[in-house]
């Protein structure tokens, strides 16, 4: 019996990680944990005002969210984790050797459009030219895939599956 993926839905804010994280996982049929929910309340405080994280700011969100992930190896989850950078995803690897990613990407005007609609979420649109500049995409050598993220969250979605399955290792 294969053992489902640990996946880490990754992108700049806007994307839609927190929409399609918790479809990916029922789809998966693994738990989902929202990765906003592990950033100290320091960091939530900072990007609140539209202050950018730092590196430093990030490391004991990065580490929370590869302990969690590390306790689901073996049985699989999907976390939301913005992994901008290849450090980040380095870091998360290194906590849970075997994480994919899933990058959901999409064209500016579009992130930016869905962002200015999102009610109750602390990151303001101001943030998300300092999450372009940050964003490094997925490099040959990492284990995951890229997912546009126009159309409906359900195609998004069906998107991610069908290209988490091209990936060598344990089946999604």
């Amino acid at each position: 019996m294969n053992t489902p993926h640990v996946v880490v839905i990754m992108g700049v804010a806007g994307t839609g990680k927190t929409t399609i994280g918790p479809l990916l996982a029922a789809r998966l049929d693994v738990p989902y944990a929202e990765g906003d929910d592990f950033h100290p309340p320091a960091n939530i405080g900072k990007m609140t005002a539209g202050t950018p994280l730092t590196d430093d700011d990030r490391r004991p969100w990065l580490d929370a969210i590869g302990a969690w992930a590390q306790g689901r190896a073996g049985h699989g989850g999907v976390v939301s984790c913005s992994a901008l950078k290849r450090a980040y995803r380095d870091r998360l690897r290194a906590a849970a050797p075997g994480v994919v990613f899933v990058h959901l990407t999409g064209d500016r005007a579009l992130v930016e459009d869905r962002m200015s609609h999102r009610q109750g979420h602390f990151m303001p649109t101001a943030l998300l030219d300092s999450q372009f500049a940050t964003l490094q995409p997925l490099e040959p050598d990492e284990s995951g895939v890229a997912v546009d993220v126009a159309g409906s969250p359900e195609e998004i979605t069906e998107r991610a599956v069908t290209a988490l399955e091209t990936l060598p290792g344990p089946t999604p």
